[in-house]
């Protein structure tokens, strides 16, 4: 029996299932926590809902939930939009395939960062004095294009000019500041809202927007709120609880942040199997005596 069973199941059909296995869990990956899954259950709901009429044949039925079918197939590239877009963006920066080799050292511990402390620093001085502010971290995206929406500065990050753009009195105020590799590349910068909200919430223009760049992008967004002066950040589509104080905004900018000018394939899938195929040749090599 079982060699009838590899009779009709080859080598590609065993790879053929695991690469499929590999893509959807991905897939799934992706969509989770967002309202992807929602919409995802109501469809399989309607298809298992067609395959009952179908069973018993209620054809008006069928016919009725096989046109609900194929309009949602229609409409589910609009309204997956962000999930597509995020998840093309993760496949074209290898974000998915990379492997975590770097977890046993966690990023807070570099101690030296001065761009992660300048902006911890900032972002409490802006708070103290309840001025409203949304300070963006570049990171593998590209945010050209926000940058072209606001006024492109390119100078160096310190604290001064992180509070004269917050300044009231300054038109960059009710913009965004975007970071880049140490520099304030750009301020009072447009960023996109948010489309769902966490929960039912009710938050500010501001946080919507640093939710709603934190979904299209791997940018973290510090957010200052100008009523209460909490300090928040945006990373992946979600917002943190206020943080209490300085040093621990430091320690999570610090864990949710790249390190500056770090090669980007290092840890990806190819090279972490080339190491480990040349480590496997060494030891097989004779030891010269």
């Amino acid at each position: 029996m079982g060699n009838a069973f590899f009779g009709y199941v080859g080598i590609s059909d065993v790879v053929d299932i695991i690469a499929t296995s590999i893509l959807i869990y991905y897939a799934l990956l992706l969509i989770r926590g967002t309202r992807a899954v929602q919409i995802l259950t109501g469809i399989l709901v309607l298809v298992a809902l067609l395959g009952i009429a179908n069973l018993f044949h209620l054809y008006l039925l069928g016919t009725l939930l096989r046109l609900i079918v194929v309009g949602a197939a229609v409409t589910i590239p609009i309204v997956f939009q962000p999930e597509l877009r995020r998840a093309l963006e993760q496949i074209g920066r290898g974000g998915i395939f990379q492997m975590r080799s770097d977890v046993a050292k966690p990023r807070w511990a570099r101690t030296e960062d001065r761009v992660v402390a300048v902006l911890a620093r900032a972002a409490y001085l802006l708070s103290r004095v309840r001025r409203g502010a949304l300070i963006v971290i570049e990171q593998q995206s590209a945010l050209k294009e926000y940058c072209e929406s606001g006024t492109i500065l390119h100078a160096d990050l310190s604290e001064e000019l992180l509070l004269m753009i917050f300044m009231r009195s300054s038109p960059l105020h009710d913009g965004a500041a975007i970071v880049r590799e140490g520099h304030v590349e750009a301020a009072g910068c447009v960023l996109p809202l948010a489309e769902q909200l966490p929960g039912n919430s009710r938050i500010g223009t501001r946080h919507r927007a640093a939710l709603g760049l934190s979904e299209q992008t791997d940018a973290v967004v510090i957010v200052i709120s100008e009523q209460t002066g909490n300090v928040s950040i945006a990373r992946n589509g979600r917002l943190s609880r206020p943080i209490e104080d300085e040093e621990r905004l430091r320690k999570m900018l610090l864990a949710v942040t790249r390190p500056p000018r770090q090669p980007r394939r290092r840890n990806d899938f190819i090279a972490h199997l080339r190491l480990r195929l040349r480590a496997q040749r060494r030891e097989g090599q004779p030891r010269a005596s």
